[in-house]
């Protein structure tokens, strides 16, 4: 195998299964694959990937540099030398989104005052 195959090979594992079955027990506040995608790939870039990336599936498309800094990302954050939120954050950041939104356990989705019933009900 190419240096290349076993930097996608390497990618792939990280993404779709060594950091998904982490996330629970590390409480990182993502869980899906194509996150933790968005998350190394935003950050190896500097910003949104696909600023930087023509064409899908990005990590097929990015150069070995990029790729290479995103799985070392990933690999950090397994040895705890990364933070994943940070890095999910900072995503976000060049995104324009905010941080994750579902209100922590234990928290009521409305307060006083504001409708319970869900987003659907309300449009019917």
């Amino acid at each position: 195998m190419s240096d290349r195959g076993a930097l996608e090979t390497r990618w792939l594992d990280l993404t779709r299964r060594t950091l998904p079955s982490l996330a629970g027990a590390r409480a990182w506040p993502i869980r899906a694959d194509h996150c933790f995608q968005r998350i190394l790939l935003d950050n190896a870039c500097g910003g949104r990937w696909y600023e930087h990336i023509a064409g899908r599936p990005a990590y097929a498309h990015a150069d070995d540099a990029i790729l290479a800094r995103a799985v070392a990302l990933g690999e950090a954050a397994i040895a705890g030398d990364a933070d994943m939120a940070d890095l999910n954050r900072r995503s976000l950041d060049w995104r324009g989104k905010r941080g994750p939104s579902k209100p922590a356990r234990g928290t009521p989705m409305s307060r006083s005052g504001q409708s319970t019933r869900t987003k659907i009900e309300r449009t019917a």
